[in-house]
């Protein structure tokens, strides 16, 4: 295995990735994202479980932007859904979310478009193929070289 791709995958915001590699990626980072949370809401509870949520945005941000990169799409649908993710895992930091059994009016507001968002992105990056040939973002991953 390459690791200056691996590096690359997860703290770069250059250049474009297909969707194969866009599921692989993001299949593991999340996986490893659900363990880490879990064991941190065993070990402190939401809380912990929040800024374990935080550190996995910046290489699930990084792993979007370059299939977004791929299907020449705007920066800023992408920055949209992850700082509502951001926002929310903040909110649970700091107590404004309220409980699971009572969450607050203000996550109830983040988190609705943030979902009709996240759906959305997840079509859109997902299962669209990428802009065929080269674009302003490199060349097309699917290219025979």
């Amino acid at each position: 295995m390459d690791w200056r791709y691996l590096f690359y995958l997860l703290d770069s915001f250059h250049g474009r990735i297909d969707r194969q590699t866009f599921w692989i990626a993001m299949g593991a980072v999340c996986l490893a994202n659900f363990l880490a949370c879990y064991a941190a809401q065993q070990i402190q509870g939401d809380q912990l479980n929040a800024i374990v949520d935080l550190v996995f945005n910046y290489p699930e941000f990084a792993i979007a932007v370059k299939r977004g990169n791929d299907r020449d799409w705007p920066l800023w649908p992408i920055a949209l859904f992850f700082a509502g993710s951001v926002l929310l895992d903040l909110f649970s930091v700091t107590g404004w979310g309220g409980t699971e059994d009572a969450p607050s009016m203000i996550s109830v507001f983040v988190a609705l478009p943030f979902s009709i968002l996240g759906i959305g992105l997840l079509v859109e990056l997902g299962f669209r193929r990428g802009t065929p040939g080269a674009n302003r973002h490199g060349p097309d991953p699917l290219a025979k070289t």
